[in-house]
């Protein structure tokens, strides 16, 4: 389920991260999973409040956060090649979902046990936001998050820097990691 109004502003960093209950090092909760779209609802010094498409929120080391640009790219055209055709990527994702629920009856069922789910399930990536006419999906093979509106899909956020790439005017999304910073 989507959270009305959930646009993100950001994505998670190719690793995930560590996350919290509250601005606190003491109060840790579940980690994030890499490039999961998350909308930055509040920063305090280098803390930052997320909220995710469902609505569950953390706080976060603001720092590393991916922004992505403010607006989806524009859409709106036929699809002129699959890159840009959602049908196939959404078909992937659909693929890989059923892998996993086959995995997770398997081992529901007694006939996985714990390691053979986990190799079961190595290498599995997915993402899907819904909202409406706008879809996000995660395209696990180019490492990117895309953008749709049903009739052609658009990089809305990545982790690979191509040297001149950009949005609408955006430069092109800067992976910032605990060594880059230092």
């Amino acid at each position: 389920m989507t959270t009305l109004g959930f646009r993100p502003t950001h994505v998670v960093p190719p690793n995930g991260m560590p996350a919290w209950e509250a601005p606190d090092p003491t109060r840790p909760t579940v980690p994030l999973d890499p490039l999961l779209p998350v909308q930055l609802v509040e920063r305090r010094g280098d803390w930052g409040n997320i909220r995710c498409a469902n609505g569950w929120s953390a706080w976060v080391d603001g720092r590393y956060l991916v922004a992505v640009p403010d607006d989806p790219p524009a859409t709106g055209e036929p699809p002129t090649d699959a890159t840009t055709d959602p049908r196939p990527l959404l078909a992937r994702a659909q693929e890989s979902l059923a892998g996993y629920r086959a995995a997770v009856e398997a081992l529901a069922g007694g006939e996985l046990d714990g390691e053979s789910f986990r190799g079961r399930t190595q290498g599995l990536r997915i993402g899907v936001v819904v909202d409406g006419e706008a879809v996000w999906l995660y395209d696990p093979e180019e490492e990117r998050w895309m953008y749709g509106d049903g009739r052609r899909l658009s990089t809305y956020a990545t982790d690979r820097v191509t040297p001149g790439a950009g949005t609408a005017g955006h430069p092109p999304t800067r992976i910032v990691t605990h060594e880059s910073e230092r």
